[in-house]
């Protein structure tokens, strides 16, 4: 097994290589069938692992770094439509130390942010273990290390265990790794086609066909869009209130608006004030079924990490009717038929569940008390909005703060300083490394 955990995760059939001689270095092998590695296990090689992985490659602390997938950046490889584009401007989501090229669009597509995350991946050297994923993860108080367990699996569909071991331990899985998909009452009577909004890749196939998309975040309104553009007729379930914003007010982004607000007035005054604008850009979006919650855009945000929808065109649809918006869905009725909570029903083609994503992180995370079931960091080390990133015993968590991209840079940063900071007093600076500073 050591050896296979050494050699993995290649880019070059040289055993002498440079990338390869790097991985080598970064761990050492241990009695008893675990793998002790130099520097800490980082789990995940999305954004947040990758920026995690560039920081302390500057900061020049070896690293390891798990990934349950093929590839890097699985979330928006794999799970994301075509269409996508970042919702906010360029420069509130490029990660630490590398902006984007000068040459991509204000708001970049998945195809721009996937070349950049490979290239960011390139200029600091971090090759993840591919195929792992970690389905356990304890501390051992007697050695004072995290041993964590990853289950591999072979081109031949076969299946190994490996076991890893090291003084920290940085939880990067995201807050997306596993999909939300509701159960709803008679979906085996129903014929239609059901799919969650990761499956879903464009409109074309829709043509034609009468598609209810359940969500009205921001990527079940894209989706709507997407499949009004292809000739087919979507339908919006909404359960609960949302706020529609445009994504840019009179020219400048709305995002960018409310940052530079909030350095300066309370976070109730900015709400107030994007909602204004709001009213005045899109209209009343109640009077097309739209209701507002209570509390405002940014509060909501700050308090539940849920985002409100940035308007990429998709409202202005909703006003002519094109796309229509239906009440909660209750059940299937059987056929093509589905029931909704105000007694209505309606014969559909198809049903998207753009219903979002969760953290999988209580199913292998067996100590450290950071997370709570649901897989979010607990409130006890949200005392600052800055504090959720570090928890007991070298465990660290970036990319749960419900910031988004930005968030994610600002927690790798702290993580990787406060790691690398324990590397250097253990005597790790000293000790032979081939981690260098890009």
């Amino acid at each position: 097994m050591q050896q296979a955990a050494a050699d993995a995760g290649g880019n070059s059939n040289s055993s002498s290589s440079p990338s390869r001689r790097r991985r080598q270095d970064e761990r050492e092998s241990s009695a008893g069938g675990c793998c002790l590695v130099r520097g800490p296990i980082i789990v995940g090689a999305g954004p947040s692992g990758l920026a995690v992985a560039a920081t302390l490659r500057r900061h020049a602390v070896p690293f390891t770094v798990l990934e349950r997938s093929d590839g890097i950046a699985d979330l928006w490889t794999n799970r994301t439509y075509d269409r996508l584009r970042l919702h906010l401007p360029k420069a509130f989501c490029e990660l630490p130390h590398v902006g984007f090229p000068a040459d991509f669009p204000a708001y970049p597509t998945k195809h721009d942010f996937l070349r950049y995350l490979r290239s960011y991946a390139a200029r600091f050297a971090v090759s993840p273990l591919f195929g792992r994923t970690v389905t356990r993860a304890r501390f051992n108080a007697a050695a004072s290390l995290w041993r964590v367990t990853a289950v591999v699996s072979a081109a031949d569909g076969g299946r190994a265990t490996e076991e890893y071991a090291s003084p920290w331990l940085v939880v990067a899985s995201g807050e997306n790794a596993e999909v939300v998909e509701p159960r709803v009452k008679g979906r085996e009577r129903f014929a239609g086609e059901v799919l969650h909004s990761s499956a879903y890749r464009s409109g074309e196939r829709f043509k034609g066909r009468r598609v209810l998309v359940v969500g009205c975040g921001n990527s079940g309104m894209e989706m709507c869009l997407d499949l009004c553009e292809h000739g087919a007729m979507p339908f919006m379930s909404v359960r609960s209130g949302v706020h529609v914003l445009p994504r840019e007010m009179f020219g400048t982004s709305t995002f960018g608006v409310a940052m530079k607000l909030l350095k300066w007035l309370p976070i109730k005054l900015v709400d107030r004030f994007l909602l204004l604008l709001a009213k005045m850009v899109l209209g009343d979006t109640e009077t097309h079924g739209l209701r507002r919650p209570k509390l405002g855009p940014l509060e909501i945000k700050n308090i539940t990490g849920k985002s409100p929808v940035l308007d990429v065109g998709a409202w202005s649809l909703i006003k002519s009717g094109n796309i229509k918006i239906v009440a909660e869905v209750e059940s299937f009725t059987g056929g093509s038929g589905v029931r909704f909570v105000d007694g209505s029903e309606m014969a559909l083609d198809a049903v998207i569940f753009a219903t979002g994503y969760r953290s999988n992180v209580p199913s292998w995370l067996k100590d450290g008390d950071l997370f709570t079931e649901d897989g979010k960091p607990r409130a006890a080390h949200r005392q600052e909005p800055s504090s959720n990133w570090r928890g007991p015993n070298g465990l660290y968590c970036v990319g749960f703060s419900g910031r988004g991209l930005l968030g994610a840079g600002a927690d790798a940063l702290r993580a990787a300083a406060d790691i690398a900071g324990r590397w250097q007093a253990a005597g790790g600076a000293s000790s032979k490394t081939s981690s260098s500073s890009v």
